[in-house]
């Protein structure tokens, strides 16, 4: 097929439009509805650029590939030039983080590795580079029953991790000799003492990886391939995805810029951080009782049993909850060993399919309200005002924010609300600090809200509501300073236990 007629399926680069994670930010903004029809018929995931020439009949509409001329090419899924992933997850100052990278064709390559963070507006920092590695073409993934995984790859770099590394969130960074690039995201822990704890969503992440996305293979809890290429729905989609495979296109998974707007904010703004993955909560790894606050900081949208219960725990105890995203919680899942017996490397979420109950949490009897204090309401399918409701309250203080503002933009892609019928968490005091109309797919006029409650244990529980929240922090082009300040009013609050 020629170069220019290649349909969107078949470059992941080209459909994630991601080639610089720390310019403007690792992953596009909010773009509409979840999935649309292109010009071909194909259902294409929400984060594909739209074009902004315009093509003559015929053409396949494909974004640019977001590359400086001569600089390095991303990576896709179809050609595999560099893909990788780490075999573990979070690791601690002085252990030592596996990589399986394939590499095609065989050739030399180098990885470089950023932490995220504030670093002058950098937005992350190279802390080291690897010596130069010899790349292998791995097998193809395995596949049963939908499920995709690469854990049968031989390990291509040990990273010893030295005891004086900084905790956070890092990128390795892959590049092939002839200049291909391709990212592996990982954690570094620690279990030191720190007012905050923040929690990178890998379980909501992982859900959406449909690596490898080639037109045939890939699958997510979300979507798989036909025949002919073309996307399927949540009906014929995985019940089981892996760890053990790299994340879709240039390897950043979805969402994951929502995570980095916080951390590179709060970094700035200096706040004592600790960091964590959401299976690092679910293995018991961290106690989230030793810090003043946990920080969700983007779309986390699936949890397991030993995750909830940790946050309530972690609530009962005193331990103040932020959620800055919405929709989260909302689906249960599993997480189980690897083939090999790794534990934690499978995510199983069975949906409306198989045996048993269905999986939401609200349809087991523990809807997400009880422990968020709102919950998911619905798609927004084009970015409104959130308007401030209760603007004499502490979280407005100094903001500049008065009763019934506008703050535009900030109630997009989805949004939580109030159910007056679902049971309410313990509380002493509560708040609903926005009440912002929308109009869903349907037509139908719809609000969402942003809660604050205390529990009788003391903790603050906050939840945005929205997906806008986090890149109103640090996303250029959508930071607001309210909202900058607001959080800040929260946070330190939760920081001095007031």
């Amino acid at each position: 097929m020629a170069s220019d007629h290649i349909r969107r399926w078949e470059s992941g680069a080209i459909a994630h439009a991601v080639t610089d994670p720390f310019g403007l930010g690792p992953v596009p903004w909010l773009r509409g509805s979840e999935t649309y029809f292109d010009d071909t018929g194909h259902v294409v995931p929400w984060y594909v650029d739209a074009v902004p020439q315009q093509h003559t009949r015929g053409d396949a509409r494909i974004p640019a590939p977001r590359t400086s001329p001569g600089g390095p090419r991303s990576a896709d899924d179809v050609h595999r030039q560099i893909k990788g992933f780490t075999a573990t997850g979070a690791v601690a100052p002085g252990e030592a983080i596996d990589f399986h990278i394939t590499v095609d064709p065989p050739q030399e390559f180098a990885v470089d590795i950023y932490r995220i963070g504030h670093y002058a507006g950098d937005g992350a920092a190279k802390i080291t580079t690897s010596p130069r590695l010899s790349g292998i073409v791995q097998p193809p993934p395995l596949t049963a029953d939908r499920t995709v995984s690469c854990h049968h790859w031989w390990q291509s770099w040990r990273l010893q991790v030295p005891s004086h590394w900084s905790v956070g969130a890092y990128v390795a960074v892959l590049t092939t000799a002839d200049g291909y690039r391709s990212h592996v995201p990982f954690t570094v822990r620690d279990d030191r003492p720190a007012d905050l704890l923040l929690l990178l969503p890998d379980v909501t992440w992982q859900a959406y990886n449909l690596y490898p996305e080639d037109g045939h293979t890939g699958a997510s809890l979300y979507h798989a391939w036909d025949e002919q290429g073309a996307l399927l729905g949540e009906a014929d989609a995985a019940t089981t995805v892996s760890f053990d495979r790299p994340y879709a296109g240039a390897g950043l998974p979805l969402h994951v810029g929502h995570a980095y707007d916080v951390i590179r904010w709060a970094e700035r703004y200096g706040y004592d951080l600790a960091y964590a993955d959401a299976r690092d909560l679910h293995a018991g790894r961290v106690d989230p009782t030793r810090y003043r606050g946990l920080i969700f900081p983007g779309h986390d949208e699936y949890w397991t049993g030993p995750m909830r219960r940790a946050a309530e725990r972690a609530r009962d105890h005193g331990t103040s909850l932020v959620f800055l995203s919405a929709n989260t919680m909302y689906w249960q899942v599993e997480l189980g060993a690897s083939p090999s017996g790794t534990p934690d490397r499978l995510l199983t979420c069975r949906k409306r399919k198989g045996p048993g109950k269905p999986v939401l949490w609200r349809e087991v009897d523990r809807p997400e309200q009880e422990l968020i204090g709102i919950q998911y309401a619905g798609r927004v399918p084009e970015p409104r005002p959130l308007i401030v409701r209760n603007a004499r309250h502490w979280l407005w203080e100094a903001t500049g924010a008065h009763e019934g503002d506008e703050i535009p933009g900030l109630v997009a892609g989805e949004a939580d609300r109030y159910f007056p019928r679902t049971a309410l968490p313990a509380h002493d005091e509560r708040i609903l600090l926005a009440h912002s109309p929308y109009t869903d797919t349907g037509g139908t006029l719809r609000h969402q809200e942003t809660s604050l409650y205390r529990a009788p244990s003391g903790a603050w529980v906050f939840a945005s509501g929205t997906f806008a929240w986090s890149p109103a922090l640090d996303r250029p082009g959508h930071v607001d300073p309210r909202i900058q300040r607001a959080t800040a009013n929260l946070l330190d609050r939760i920081c001095k236990r007031d």
